[in-house]
Parts: structure tokens; sequence; C-alpha cells
């Protein structure tokens, strides 16, 4: 069986920064990649990279920011005054709320996201939104471990389930 649409694929992969060679993540076979080809859960080009492999073919590919999760910008780097992260009495967790922690949040359509504080004063906090990764252009390796065809529930759902997916 090839990687097509509708496929469950299992794989490993090592990622790292296609300038510097820097790793920033690596599966193992204990904990593979476990997804459901073609539902638009992953990045477009990463799944064309991999269309038509099958078990046990390699692959090594890179994928520009632009196609990536885009370029860095300051649009995403919002100022949010403090009380929204006050509680009742006026306090501020200082163990979840500080410079460098990633904090999830919600925009005024309920979307999730979650953002880095870059900076804090007595009036707002500076939250950056893009992704960890925005900006870099990113190299994968590796190997196809398994494919086989998704079941009725995960095509029903848009995601795998059982071993390395989604559970109910």
């Amino acid at each position: 069986m090839t990687i097509d649409i509708n496929s469950v694929v299992s794989l490993n992969y090592k990622l790292s920064n296609h300038q510097t060679g820097e790793k920033i993540e690596e599966t193992t076979t204990d904990n593979p990649m476990v997804f459901l080809y073609g539902v638009g859960s992953l990045m477009p080009e990463f799944e064309d990279n991999l269309h038509g492999k099958k078990s046990g073919d390699t692959f090594e590919f890179s994928i520009l920011a632009d196609n990536a999760y885009g370029q860095h910008s300051e649009d995403n780097i919002v100022m949010i005054p403090l009380h929204v992260f006050q509680d009742e009495s006026g306090n501020v967790n200082e163990n979840e709320i500080r410079v460098g922690a990633v904090v999830p949040m919600s925009d005024n359509e309920g979307n999730h996201m979650r953002g880095q504080i870059r900076e804090m004063t007595s009036e707002f906090v500076k939250m950056d939104f893009n992704h960890p990764l925005a900006g870099q252009d990113l190299h994968f390796t590796g190997e196809i471990l398994a494919i086989r065809p998704a079941t009725e529930d995960e095509l029903a759902h848009g995601h795998v389930h059982g071993p390395g997916g989604h559970h109910h």
C-alpha cells in the first residue's frame, strides 16, 4: 500500500532548521507520528512530499518558511492589558504569568491560540502569537513505518483512533 488520501500513516522523523542544522524535534520508534493523510491536519507540502511512498521508504525534504509556519510577523505581537491575567482579587499567578511562559489564550471569536510572554509592565503583557517555528525553513528526514486504510470512524472524525492516535 502507498500513502494516499484517507490512509493512516505511521512514521519516524527528525526535524531540523534547514539553515543551521539544529535539531528541533525527533520521534522514536516507540512513539512514532501517526496521522490521517489528506484531511488537512498537516502542512500541505509535508503531505505532498510523502504521497506515494510505501512502508520502509525513507524521505528527506525541506519546506521553506512561507510554506510551513510563515514568516515572523510583528502583527502577531500584541500588548494585552494586565487585568486580563488577574484573578478576582487583582493578583497575577506569577508561576504561570511570567516572561518566557507560553500561555493558552482565545480571541474574541473563541479561536484558541498559544502566545509567549515577551515582556511585562505594571499595566500590560506583551505577547508573541507567532508560531515558534515561524520564519524558519524546515528540514525533515525519516522513514515510513506503516500504512493502512483509515476506518469509517477515523474518516468520520477526521483523525486516527487507537494506538498512536486519538482515544475517545
